[in-house]
């Protein structure tokens, strides 16, 4: 997600990297916790952060793994008392930069390139949201795993000589039920069956589909750009 930062927040990546406050990313320790003040938003200089909600019922639904140059810890800005309403755990090793929220809050009254970009990039990560949403109501289990699948293609598919896509980053099928707000049994039924028709194979827990366009004729698949459609 680096190049999308780069390209579509340059003033907000600018103020981040600008800030004096680095802290280290230790893994299974925590960014943020759902519930905690919201006063401070980062940005992962190396390392990995999986973002989710825990439900209710114990369950975890996970919305994001945010890499190098993405930004974390949506902020409800220009009120008293806001609260993270996610949380954010460290998957991977790294750095984040740090910056506080009245710091934030200064630099946009008085930085209206700042501002808009701020909203852009508010807008964008609501959009992506609001996909995923739909994906999980409007087609099932099945279709948020096969929507998953199609988001990790695009967030770290590697197109390989037979057109097949293998998917670089290492997810335990618990994982990906965590994405998709089921069980993990659930996920291990589903991915042997696509396995059986050869939509994907799996090896030392990586995935490669080698039928893209299967997923995405199954759960009608809108062909969204990938910088929405994605699972950073």
């Amino acid at each position: 997600m680096e190049a999308a930062v780069n390209g579509y927040f340059p003033h907000l990546r600018s103020l981040l990297q600008s800030s004096k406050k680095v802290i280290p990313l230790r893994k299974h320790s925590f960014l943020f916790q759902e519930g905690m003040p919201a006063n401070e938003l980062y940005l992962i200089l190396s390392g990995k952060v999986q973002v989710s909600k825990i439900c209710p019922d114990g369950k975890e639904m996970c919305f994001r793994i945010c890499g190098s140059g993405e930004i974390v810890g949506e902020l409800t800005l220009f009120t008293n008392d806001a609260r993270y309403l996610l949380t954010a755990k460290v998957i991977e090793p790294g750095e984040a930069a740090v910056i506080n929220k009245e710091e934030l809050e200064q630099q946009l009254l008085i930085n209206p390139p700042l501002t808009l970009e701020y909203m852009r990039w508010i807008s964008k990560h609501a959009r992506r949201t609001q996909t995923k949403f739909r994906d999980l109501i409007m087609n099932g289990k099945k279709g948020a795993l096969y929507s998953t699948l199609i988001r990790l293609c695009n967030s770290y598919g590697v197109p390989l000589e037979d057109g097949s896509i293998f998917i670089d980053v290492t997810l335990k099928n618990q994982d990906l039920a965590n994405f998709c707000g089921t069980t993990r049994e659930s996920v291990n039924r589903m991915l042997n069956a696509l396995k059986q028709e050869g939509i994907i194979s799996m090896k030392r827990g990586k995935i490669t589909v080698h039928d893209l366009n299967y997923l995405k004729a199954e759960i009608q698949c809108e062909d969204c750009p990938a910088d929405i459609c994605c699972i950073e």
